[in-house]
């Protein structure tokens, strides 16, 4: 069933949740001339084959690959922009990206973190466009374990923009580019070592809203949910080996800022084994989830759902500086574990990134990263809220509009849970796939038929009643 709006207003939730989607025409300017504040300290690696791999028509790339064969496993090259030498301490632009920590997505145009002029153009790794970069180098040996690491600055140039629909067409084809022929065995390497970690890594297809245009029903937007190609998880494991080393870089150092993850409880895996096995799953009690995630196909609605109630059980994250508090292990990858692969769209990389450069190179972290790291972590923990609750809100917005025709119609659902007391049920509507609540409280566990009684735009609700009329 395919459900549409022909017309959606985000700016409303942009204004209610205090969205800036603009920058003063000083902050344009500011990031049309800003220029590399570390040109004479780069290592030349413009002869480094790297590529990009994102989203279809993404500009703003914050990473470049290139995997290289060793007699006993494989180099990992890893080139992330430079963002900081663009923003000079104190600056307009600083201030304002301490104010606001990460891009927020709107589904019809995001709040940059940073002017355009920066994050789509100087300091994104464009194709064919030399560019300022921190790259990491990482060797792996046969298990995929981590060998040797080292990370500098440098000057890249990327030679090809790949986007993840063709790159999984010429992996089916067996015609990966030449700089990421190694990548599904490298990444398969990681989920391998994932396991004995027993982290959990989720595979989360993108059910968002898209603004679509055909020649049936012009330009609306719809509920869709993206394609999660392996590619897509391959290239995700080098993000997160590349965070695990700086994690581990920084603990063993003494300073830096880290991401944090609490482990599941022992009721959330309860929960979470219940409601699998509501949607359909086998799961023994003796099957680690990190083992049974990795063997769900998330590109169906109910695998979707699977990936997504996965999401309870990692909850509790948090940044933390390992100068300040404890180190805490980030427990959805089993060990130490920081941001510094997206600095374009995340605050907090620019400055873990520069503690891993000082590590490195064996001097004194800028005074500038330490003067800024308490307002930084602040900044992360409120707009890591504000991320979700925005798109959220987005969501609830669209599924209310979409759904609104279809008001008094029934629709197949599994109970994920029930409360007989308050006689009210949280459901998986399975087509369109929808997380919604029932008036009634059929037994948890079971398929039933829900009648959509509410989908109000103006309170952004949907509700569903049983038994269905």
């Amino acid at each position: 069933m395919k459900l549409y709006a022909a017309v959606l207003d985000f700016d409303v939730i942009a204004e209610e949740f205090g969205v800036s989607r603009d920058f003063p025409d000083e902050l344009h300017r500011e990031a049309e001339h800003a220029r590399d504040r570390f040109a004479e300290k780069r290592e030349d690696l413009r002869d480094v084959p790297f590529v990009t791999i994102d989203p279809v028509g993404s500009r703003d790339l914050d990473q470049a690959i290139y995997i290289e064969r060793l007699p006993a496993g494989f180099r990992v090259h890893y080139a992330i922009a430079d963002v900081a030498a663009f923003i000079t301490p104190g600056s307009a632009l600083e201030h304002e990206s301490i104010h606001r920590g990460q891009t927020i997505y709107l589904p019809d145009s995001p709040a940059r973190l940073h002017p355009e002029e920066l994050s789509e153009d100087s300091a994104s790794l464009l194709q064919g466009q030399e560019r300022p970069a921190v790259v990491w180098s990482i060797d792996l040996d046969d298990n995929g374990e981590i060998a040797h690491t080292h990370v500098r600055r440098a000057l890249i140039r990327s030679r090809a923009r790949l986007d993840y629909d063709q790159a999984q067409a010429d992996l089916d084809a067996g015609v990966l580019h030449p700089s990421i022929e190694h990548l599904p065995a490298v990444g398969r390497l990681r989920q391998e070592s994932a396991l004995r970690r027993n982290a959990i890594n989720l595979s989360i297809p993108s059910q968002r809203v898209a603004r679509v245009s055909d020649d049936r029903a012009g330009e609306h937007f719809e509920i869709i949910i993206e394609p999660r190609h392996p590619i897509m998880d391959y290239n995700s494991e080098i993000s997160l080996l590349t965070g695990m080393v700086a994690g581990t870089m920084m603990v063993e150092a003494g300073h830096g800022l880290l991401r944090t993850l609490a482990p599941a409880t022992a009721g959330s895996e309860e929960t979470f084994r219940f409601e699998v096995t509501a949607l359909g799953y086998d799961l023994p009690d003796d099957q680690p989830i990190g083992e049974f995630l990795q063997s769900i196909d998330p590109n169906n609605s109910t695998g979707m759902a699977v990936q997504r109630e996965a999401q309870k059980l990692l909850r509790g994250s948090g940044y933390v500086s390992v100068a300040v508090e404890e180190a805490e292990i980030h427990n959805g990858v089993g060990g130490y574990y920081a941001h510094v692969t997206a600095p374009l769209r995340r605050l907090v990389d620019r400055f873990a990134t520069e503690h891993c450069l000082a590590i490195a190179g064996g001097y004194e972290v800028p005074d500038w990263v330490l003067a800024a790291e308490e307002q930084v972590l602040e900044s992360m923990r409120r707009t890591s809220s504000l991320a979700s609750q925005v798109d959220n809100a987005c969501l609830d917005l669209t599924e209310a509009t979409v759904l609104q025709p279809w008001v008094g119609q029934s629709f197949d659902g599994v109970v994920l849970s029930s409360d007989e007391e308050r006689s009210t049920a949280r459901l998986f509507i399975v087509d369109p796939p929808v997380f919604a609540r029932s008036l009634g409280a059929p037994q948890s566990g079971t398929r039933k038929k829900f009648t959509l009684i509410t989908a109000d735009p103006e309170t952004r609700a949907v509700q569903f009643a049983w038994p269905a009329d």
